[in-house]
């Protein structure tokens, strides 16, 4: 009996996280008169796929994706190296200071990074030497308008470093031992024995800040101004104006962006309860 209920509630959650797609989806099939039609349907009565075609030539969407695509793996790329080192620092290393360092990089999970927004503008604004600025950062744009911009402030972050380490503590201090009689110093015993036992660490990681990534609009909406390096999520913006919005063709866009996370989560769901369950069985 306990079984069923709990299939029931599972199905119950289930329909109703779909239920968003499926109505994006069926939003994307209509036509503009079934949209201002005062009759309610689910499901288009003549399902218009020409909105998809419609929706990908308005605005130059290859440069769209090319910069979601680009930032996004550069943000993955980075942030695993830097999030897997610092992890596995705090965990296996012994230097002064440590803990404090670790209580001190968690702070970073309890500040709402909107607080944070303004002043790294401004950092990146008044960054030296780059987008004309001198060494005082004045002068130039710094790094508005530039893939850094969109990526610095994501190739780090508290989740990732607990993560991490929280993994790397689960391992016996005789592995280190071990490498240490070999002949390995630490950085070869992270990339020959630590980095290949936590791949399901990486993949859950990088799923996540692949997500965050490419769903992120509100930075890219502050730190970008030029048409050039619009990302796939201010692109959507192509389909309202002044007076109204063309559901249909940004329902249509909005299930073509969405394709490339469905296809990261089907190749990387089978790390992620392994990989959040590794990294919480000792503190």
């Amino acid at each position: 009996m306990k079984s069923k209920i709990v299939f029931f509630i599972t199905m119950v959650l289930s329909l109703a996280m779909l239920s968003p797609f499926v109505f994006m989806l069926a939003t994307s099939l209509k036509s503009d008169a079934e949209l201002a039609s005062m009759e309610f349907s689910l499901l288009p009565k003549s399902p218009a796929f020409s909105n998809y075609a419609t929706a990908m030539g308005r605005g130059n969407w290859p440069l769209y994706f090319w910069n979601s695509f680009l930032v996004t793996f550069l943000t993955v790329a980075v942030s695993l190296v830097i999030n897997s080192t610092a992890g596995y620092s705090f965990a296996r290393l012994k230097f002064k200071g440590r803990d404090a360092l670790f209580v001190l990089s968690l702070i970073g999970l309890m500040i709402p990074p909107q607080t944070t927004m303004i002043p790294v503008f401004i950092i990146l604004k008044h960054f030296p030497l780059a987008g004309g600025n001198d060494l005082a950062g004045a002068g130039g744009a710094g790094l508005i308008n530039s893939y850094a911009g969109l990526i610095l402030p994501y190739i780090a972050g508290s989740y990732g470093v607990f993560m991490f380490r929280q993994f790397y503590l689960n391992f016996p201090r005789a592995l280190d031992d071990a490498a240490r009689i070999d002949g390995l110093g630490r950085v070869k015993t992270f990339i020959h024995i630590y980095a290949p036992l936590s791949l399901h660490v990486f993949a859950t990681l990088g799923a996540l800040k692949a997500t965050q990534s490419w769903n992120e609009y509100i930075w890219p909406l502050i730190i970008t101004t030029s048409e050039d390096m619009k990302t796939v999520q201010l692109a959507l913006s192509l389909f309202r104006d002044e007076f109204q919005v063309q559901w249909n063709h940004l329902m249509a866009a909005t299930a073509i962006i969405t394709l490339p996370l469905i296809l990261v989560f089907l190749f990387s769901q089978k790390y992620f309860v392994e990989g959040i369950v590794t990294t919480g069985i000792k503190g």
